[in-house]
């Protein structure tokens, strides 16, 4: 069925006016958009006008081959039914949200001495849950403040209870030591008392209960004690005027869109108890053409629909929604919370959109600026290379190691807005001898460019090389030998003066040398992708190193397991211990017969 066959004034014709999902497909039968509608008929017509469509929705229709229509009882099951099939194909036209993890929160722990945690949505520990919190570092800022004030213990059961001695924590004042006695249990129960009451919100009531405590310490003559309660209250002071603190009610997530040529920004601020406990901006693709209302629809169903995300008592947002009614009434069904959605506000409430619009404002000023930096970068080195349109996929290898121990190599990429970090890949390299770097980076381009050639991946405009002449030997004999010709090969390597800057590039081969002058935009676009490739090489050359080394040579031995393994090293004190063993003492190790310590001997003395 060719193209043209796809009739619109016929289909929209015998369209029924109820409400329902449209979903358009393109010649392949992939699914392209999927939306919702009050009034089907009129809602699919609107993409068939003549006249006002944006040049993104027209790429859109020009696409459609087929529609397909689901009729539902009402506006609420139709939104309800979009945003699962939009969850289940994630179409391109759509705007999409990343997959967010859910809300991270504080955990207080129930335990003799409590400890405050950083956990993330489920619920499974023991203790008291507060937040929840934007984002992570909202999270985080929140426990270094409360170590600084009430020197609450934050480290995980196993390692307090494996302690002898005070740790770094206490060294620096932000731990009572309860691990080893350096508190008594009713002085440490105090402070985890004044935490609970500052994240339940109770500062009035905190600040009064340590203004007393102060006194009577300096009645009783204990000028320490009082002197350190009284930085207890400045600091608690110095807090509260950093979070917007207005009364003691008010819980609501405050949502501001914005969108401009280039972007647009979603910012959520979220307020529990009168205050501000954190705020995270989140930049979804502009797919077609949109208000900031409809944003604002399509952005609260998926980020609250799913029930991965703790709903407030009031949705404050920037600009009227046309589905406001039917939002409320999904919310309810698929979490039984009622809700309201307010964007008249005023007085306090409209001081936090204020707020929410000037960080939404701001936050895409600021990416737009990014963007602009990086296109013209991609330009001035469209320009360098002699190429007619500015590359939009470039890859960069680079190689790490310490003494040839644990070699990967790292393949960062960047794409039309600077690195794509989803698609950076790290390679193990095996079977080359330690140090080569020739050989480690023949293997990396190789196993990489294998899959390009097969057509798995897609072939990059720009393949950078750093390290040299020699390296850049090793990419055009693995792209000669697959014949890929296509791929365009920069070198880059520093200059005899090894100052940064200087950098040498041998452009398409090695004989064409240029060097730039450190004020190019290519090269800055070229120095950011070459350090991006060697920060990631060195952390997966980390990871992989820690993880040989946490590697127990006992784990390589046949039928033993965890269990064994800690009472074999706690028999012995450690592994040497162990290897001076003879085979009789092994045997007297709870849970290991003659047979298996002669099997244990064997394999520690093989070599």
């Amino acid at each position: 069925m060719s193209h043209s066959e796809f009739d619109p004034k016929h289909f929209v014709s015998n369209l029924t006016t109820r409400p329902g999902v449209y979903r358009m497909y393109d010649v392949k039968g992939e699914l392209l958009y999927v939306g919702k509608a009050k009034n089907l008929k009129n809602r699919v017509a609107s993409y068939f006008r003549v006249t006002g469509l944006t040049t993104k929705t027209m790429a859109l229709v020009s696409r459609i081959h087929t529609i397909e229509i689901a009729v539902t009882k009402s506006e609420t099951e139709a939104l309800l039914l979009e945003q699962t099939l939009i969850k289940q194909h994630r179409p391109p036209y759509n705007i999409l949200l990343r997959d967010d993890k859910s809300y991270p929160y504080i955990l207080l722990s129930n335990h003799s001495h409590p400890a405050l945690l950083f956990r993330r949505g489920d619920k499974t520990d023991k203790g008291t849950l507060f937040g929840p919190f934007p984002s992570g570092s909202a999270v985080k800022d929140s426990l270094i403040t409360m170590q600084k004030v009430f020197k609450v213990r934050q480290c995980e059961d196993s390692t307090y209870s494996n302690r002898s001695r005070p740790c770094l924590q206490y060294q620096i004042k932000r731990c009572s030591g309860p691990c080893v006695g350096l508190i008594s249990d009713e002085e440490y129960e105090l402070d985890v008392r004044h935490a609970r009451m500052f994240l339940q919100g109770k500062d009035q009531e905190l600040t009064a209960e340590i203004s007393s405590q102060m006194s009577a310490a300096a009645a009783d003559m204990e000028f320490e004690r009082a002197a350190e309660l009284r930085d207890q209250i400045i600091q608690l002071k110095h807090i509260q005027e950093q979070q917007h603190v207005y009364g003691q009610t008010g819980e609501a997530d405050v949502i501001a869109s914005i969108i401009q040529p280039g972007g647009l920004c979603v910012h959520v601020m979220m307020v529990r108890k009168g205050k501000v406990v954190g705020s995270k901006s989140y930049y979804p693709k502009m797919p077609i053409e949109i208000t900031e209302g409809e944003l604002l629809s399509s952005f609260i169903a998926q980020f609250y629909l799913g029930g991965i995300q703790e709903l407030p008592k009031t949705l404050i947002i920037s600009h009227e929604l046309e589905d406001g009614d039917a939002l409320v009434e999904g919310i309810f069904e698929t979490t039984q919370k009622r809700i309201e959605v307010l964007s008249n506000v005023r007085g306090q409430r409209a001081r936090w959109l204020d707020l929410a619009k000037l960080n939404a404002e701001q936050g895409l000023q600021a990416r737009l600026s990014d963007k602009r930096n990086h296109f013209s970068r991609i330009t001035a080195l469209q320009k360098l290379l002699g190429f007619s349109e500015p590359p939009k996929h470039m890859e960069c290898f680079d190689i790490s190691h310490s003494s040839g121990e644990a070699t990967v190599a790292s393949c960062v990429v960047f794409g039309p807005d600077g690195p794509d970090k989803k698609r950076y890949r790290s390679f193990n390299i095996e079977g080359v001898e330690p140090g080569d770097d020739y050989g480690a980076m023949k293997q990396a381009l190789t196993r990489r460019y294998k899959r390009v050639k097969s057509g798995e991946l897609e072939a990059p405009d720009v393949l950078l090389i750093d390290g040299g002449k020699g390296q850049l030997t090793q990419a055009e004999n693995v792209l000669k030998e697959l014949g890929l010709v296509n791929i365009f090969l920069l070198g880059v390597a520093k200059g005899d003066t090894r100052k940064p800057g200087l950098e040498t590039l041998y452009i398409g081969s090695k004989e064409d040398e240029v060097v730039l002058p450190p004020d190019s935009a290519a090269l800055h676009l070229i120095q950011h992708i070459r350090d991006e490739a060697h920060r990631f090489a060195v952390k997966s050359h980390r990871r992989r190193r820690d993880k040989k080394r946490r590697h127990s040579v006992l784990e390589d031995i046949p039928g033993i397991g965890p269990n064994r393994r800690k009472e074999l090293l706690t028999a012995f004190g450690g592994y040497q211990e162990l290897l001076s063993a003879s085979q009789e003492d092994i045997a007297k190790v709870k849970g290991i017969s003659v047979k298996k310590a002669e099997e244990i001997y064997l394999h520690l003395h093989k070599s």
